[in-house]
């Protein structure tokens, strides 16, 4: 089979999509697959300009919102640059990995089969990051097109449970969405023997309000105030770096974080770290906390989506409620103070994650899918 993996993001931009899609390509080319990469270079900015409807909403009533204006700026581009890049080449299969390609390329190639992966819910991302309002016209657009795929795309995959909950409010039929929980190259990720005298945390994310790091830097100032030893090393880039910063500076935790900005394989710099720590306020699947599991780390999350799927309370790392910076001062002290303990949860986390976000489990449920396509 030939088979289209189709890209919103260049294969480079951090993220689960980006962390599994192009180590997925290459398992299945060495099985003998056709499988080509396609996505929209950065750089191609408000080159599109031919018109187009969606079959099920009206997306002409939301014009003129930013957030809209944008949406369909992007899904112009991608339709020119597919034009120019792919409408001469045939498959056998198209799998996208955002709502705009798929519905792109369904537009370009009308009979050939076409599956979706949805990794995230780009409404709920604006919405936590103050971005829109809830159930206002941005938020009603953006959700429109969870019921235009479902009548366009041949199916619909998600990556947690909790996702595909979240969807049945918007599509006709839940139950056809199936979930494939995304899956990581083991040999990407080395854990180190390391015996660190003070405990080293780590979060590595968007620095964007969803994330919850106001609540990370409040719970190491409770830390900070018990005299409780840590460090903590924030690695990645975005609009609030500057006002964590400053967080950071007020409660007099500066001298214990270290911004680090972005970067591109944080998976290589993990290891050497104790706690790994993502206090989100919201995550279709948390692609990070796998990383670090396989990294061997210490896992805490907050009990929502897909990261409560991840981790099981107490055996493969801590959960706590978001927005709670009590309960998350109180779990990393748990673990800082206990190190045995802390490693016992690094190694079940290490083993579930080998288990269950295995690579080759993702290129197995997949085959199986790709294979039920076959003429």
């Amino acid at each position: 089979m030939n088979i289209l993996q189709a890209l919103f993001f260049p294969p480079e931009q951090p993220g689960g999509v980006s962390s599994m899609v192009p180590y997925m390509q290459d398992r299945f080319t060495k099985k003998g697959w056709e499988m080509e990469l396609f996505y929209l270079p950065k750089r191609i900015r408000g080159k599109g300009a031919e018109e187009f409807v969606f079959q099920t909403f009206d997306w002409t009533k939301y014009a003129g919102h930013p957030v809209v204006d944008k949406y369909i700026q992007t899904y112009k581009d991608y339709l020119w640059w597919s034009k120019l890049r792919l409408q001469q080449q045939k498959f056998d299969l198209i799998h996208a990995h955002h709502p705009i390609p798929a519905l792109v390329l369904q537009q370009l190639f009308p009979d050939t089969p076409i599956i979706v992966t949805l990794h995230s819910s780009y409404e709920r991302e604006l919405i936590l990051n103050g971005v829109i309002p809830a159930d206002g016209p941005e938020h009603r657009f953006l959700t429109s097109l969870y019921h235009e795929l479902e009548t366009r795309v041949g199916q619909i995959l998600t990556v947690s449970y909790s996702f595909r909950g979240y969807l049945q409010d918007y599509v006709r039929d839940a139950e056809r969405i199936e979930v494939v929980a995304n899956g990581f190259d083991d040999r990407r990720f080395r854990p180190t023997p390391r015996e660190n005298k003070v405990a080293q945390l780590i979060t590595v994310c968007r620095l964007v309000p969803a994330k919850g790091l106001d609540i990370l830097l409040q719970a190491c100032a409770i830390l900070k105030e018990k005299n409780i030893p840590f460090v903590l090393h924030i690695i990645g880039d975005g609009p609030i770096r500057t006002e964590l910063e400053e967080m950071a500076s007020s409660l007099n935790i500066y001298e214990e974080t270290i911004f680090y900005g972005y970067m591109l394989h944080p998976e290589e710099f993990m290891p050497f770290f104790d706690i790994f720590v993502l206090p989100s306020r919201a995550e279709a699947f948390g692609s990070v906390f796998a990383e670090a599991a396989l990294c061997l780390l210490a896992l805490v999350g907050t009990d929502v989506g897909g990261i409560a799927e991840q981790i099981e309370n107490g055996r493969n790392g801590l959960l706590v409620p978001p927005d709670d910076k009590h309960a998350l001062a109180a779990a990393l002290e748990k673990l800082i103070g206990d190190p045995s303990f802390r490693y016992q949860l690094a190694r079940s986390a290490q083993e579930r994650a080998k288990k269950n976000y295995s690579l080759n489990r993702v290129i197995r449920q997949l085959s199986q899918i790709y294979q039920s396509y076959r003429s």
